[in-house]
């Protein structure tokens, strides 16, 4: 179970790190403007909300990442929290820090 610790440990630190960057480019603003024809402004606006999606993402995956954690501590890592089943090996090797089962994902 070590093992895992250190991955899921190595996760959050990976995703902490990406979300970090992220953020430290929130203070930058500049002027946007929407014209008929596609601009730089259109090209910054598009960026912001692809940055804020990736963000929203690595949120999520980090705390289903603080989840399995907190799993290893309960004794109950590898068991799917809506059903309680097992979750198949399969799975967890692929994203240890799942939660859920797949038909509960």
């Amino acid at each position: 179970m070590q093992e895992m610790r250190d991955t899921l440990a190595a996760k959050a630190a990976e995703l902490e790190a990406e979300i970090a960057e992220l953020e430290s480019h929130k203070g930058e603003s500049g002027g946007i403007s929407f014209g008929k024809r596609i601009g730089e402004g259109t090209n910054i606006a598009v960026e912001r909300m692809s940055q804020v999606t990736t963000h929203d993402s690595l949120t999520r995956m980090l705390a289903e990442v603080r989840r399995a954690q907190a799993k290893i501590d309960e004794g109950t890592y590898g068991r799917c929290d809506t059903c309680h089943e097992a979750i198949p090996e399969g799975r967890l090797e692929a994203r240890p820090w799942a939660t859920h089962c797949l038909a509960h994902s």
